[in-house]
């Protein structure tokens, strides 16, 4: 054989090689197992036909619900951010700055390695739909921090401050990474809509599908049908419009839940897919009607605040059968989990709170010891010992120091048997004790999370007296704030990224608004809300604009008309405490609830 026939036989046998490992390859990424991850806003754990509730139409959860694995004694964070904090992070959200829904304490920090990160690191593409709530300005966006493809919105419920101007639920601007769009339809179906089109795009590789629904979160805006199954209907009798719009909400998210399933069935994906079903906090409108024998709603530091369902099913991982466990676990044992049962390649850099669920799904009889976790209710500018607090093992709750609840047989928490058991509550006090020191180890106490400007990232850079971080007055979080003129006064924490020059703008409101400073309006040409209570702007009176940073004062007069102010200045690279004020007629100070930060 001569050497030009030799040289193309071997070309050719490396060839069919490389084709042969590539196929190799494609094969096993492809068995990776895809994870979708549903998590609804505000629905405790008696907010499901499965779990006991009698009004509440659920029926395709509850299907899933009898071929799931069922967490019984899962915890969360009492409220919103600090749940999906420490889901994303495997640490309690006070370890992370994300205690608080507000006020720069819902800012997840930028140091923490979170699972959207770790999956894109083992071969995994991420989309995000709906709530974040982890930060909204870069670095600290879901796009920023693993995610490949998002559609959200801003803060913590569609038409809070930070969100598009008058979002309502209904054909809605949200952001697709990082681009403002508008989409036609309701919040919900919007986004299973889009999850849909992920999985479909992404069916022949792994992915993980982060679905984070703002309902059944306040307003109970819903669409007309699912609120027509509960309004005059006799066997809702006595249940308030608030609850009838609430269950109809919860009713549309298990519609949606249906479209899911069915379009897993139609890929067959269903099998080689890990989906879970949870939500983020205790209920915040079912708990006078049904809570599943817990007490307490949301923000409680009670069970009905935090103990809510965890369900999920995996076919190929045998993790399946309608199974309960009632071992005690909480959100940040998830991104272990998911660690432990993909093989993912991931070295915490800093100390986990969460352990591997895994073994008590996959294991008959597991080592499981009886773990104490604590949960606390802080909601408040820097951490308070002793607020609101709860520690937890297997069969006990101590709450708050002074009351001790032998959960196993009260559930709902009713006999304090404190002064039976005062061995039960020192052992509990003395784990709460280091649990709490851990935090001053850390120095968590002391840090903040700061947004970066002038980067090419986000320029300009929008922030909202949301993030403000208070000083003076009630927190001003929500548009209704802007609308009314409320008082407050307070800092951001910002970190010019770059050296140069910037045009800060202070606003009343956003520039999608196309309202000035001193704009009047009805309410109702403005909001449409349930209660039918939406402020109208009537404060027209602001007649000074002030800026403080980086050791520069700025003052201006408020023109008739005008509005926006923007101030030009040179700002040296660094991190800054930043004041943007409006101020009134009476001298009364306000915050510019929008400021606009732009690198020139």
């Amino acid at each position: 054989m001569n050497q030009i026939k030799v040289t193309a036989l071997l070309l050719t046998v490396f060839g069919l090689s490389l084709i042969s490992t590539k196929v190799l390859a494609q094969q096993s990424t492809n068995e990776k197992p895809n994870i979708i991850f549903i998590i609804t806003d505000d629905q405790g754990m008696g907010d499901l036909g499965c779990t006991g509730n009698q009004y509440v139409k659920t029926p395709n959860i509850d299907k899933f619900y009898t071929d799931a694995v069922r967490f019984t004694n899962y915890h969360v964070g009492t409220t919103c951010a600090p749940t999906r904090s420490g889901i994303m992070s495997g640490r309690h959200c006070n370890r992370v700055n994300v205690y608080h829904t507000i006020a720069g304490r819902s800012i997840l920090f930028e140091d923490e390695v979170i699972l959207p990160q770790v999956l894109a690191q083992n071969g995994y593409v991420n989309a995000m739909y709906g709530k974040w709530h982890l930060g909204d300005n870069y670095p600290y966006r879901p796009e920023d921090r693993g995610f490949h493809e998002v559609v959200r919105h801003a803060a913590g419920g569609v038409g809070q401050g930070p969100d598009y101007w008058m979002n309502d639920y209904f054909d809605d601007t949200y952001w697709h990474n990082s681009v403002e769009t508008k989409y036609e339809g309701y919040c919900t179906d919007i986004f299973f809509s889009q999850a849909l089109d992920f999985i479909e795009e992404n069916k022949d590789r792994p992915f993980f599908c982060y679905l984070s629904t703002n309902a059944p979160h306040s307003p109970y805006n819903v669409p007309e049908e699912y609120y027509d199954m509960y309004h005059g209907k006799k066997e809702f009798e006595g249940l308030d419009e608030r609850l009838l719009r609430f269950y109809g909400m919860i009713t549309n998210i298990d519609a949606n839940f249906k479209k899911l399933e069915d379009k897993l069935d139609e890929l067959e994906l269903t099998d080689n897919t890990i989906l879970i079903f949870t939500t983020d906090n205790g209920t915040s409108a079912g708990a006078s009607t049904y809570n599943a024998g817990l007490k307490g709603g949301k923000g409680s530091q009670y069970d009905g605040g935090h103990r809510v369902p965890l369900f999920i099913r995996w076919p190929n991982g045998k993790i399946t059968g309608g199974k309960d466990i009632d071992k005690l676990a909480a959100n940040y044992d998830l991104l272990p989990t998911f660690a432990d049962l993909l093989g993912l390649d991931f070295n915490p850099v800093k100390p986990l709170d969460g352990k591997s669920l895994a073994p008590l799904m996959t294991k008959e009889n597991p080592e499981w010891p009886n773990r104490i976790l604590y949960i606390d209710t802080q909601r408040e500018q820097n951490l308070i010992k002793y607020k609101k607090y709860s520690v937890m093992d297997d069969n006990w709750r101590l709450v708050d120091g002074d009351q001790l609840y032998y959960v196993t047989k009260d559930i709902g928490q009713e006999n304090n048997v404190i002064e039976q058991y005062p061995e039960v509550a020192a052992r509990l006090s003395e784990g709460y004790e280091r649990w709490w020191q851990s935090f001053l180890d850390e120095g968590v106490d002391e840090k903040y999370a700061y947004i970066k400007v002038g980067t090419p990232h986000e320029n300009p850079t929008k922030i909202m007296s949301h993030d403000l971080i208070i000083g003076a007055y009630k927190p001003v979080w929500h548009q209704n704030g802007a609308i009314e003129g409320e008082q407050a006064a307070g800092i951001w924490k910002i970190e010019f990224a770059t050296e140069g020059k910037y045009a800060i703008t202070l606003r009343r409101f956003p520039r999608e608004s196309g309202h000035g400073i001193n704009a009047t309006f009805p309410a109702q040409e403005e909001r449409i809300e349930l209660d039918k209570t939406a402020p109208a702007s009537v404060k027209n009176d602001f007649t000074e604009a002030h800026l403080y940073v980086a050791g520069q004062t700025k003052e201006a007069i408020i023109e008739e008309g005008q509005d926006e102010v923007t101030f030009k200045l040179h700002v040296p690279a660094g991190k800054y405490d930043m004041e943007a004020r409006l101020v009134d007629a009476m001298k009364h100070v306000h915050p510019a609830y929008y400021v606009y930060i732009e690198k020139l």
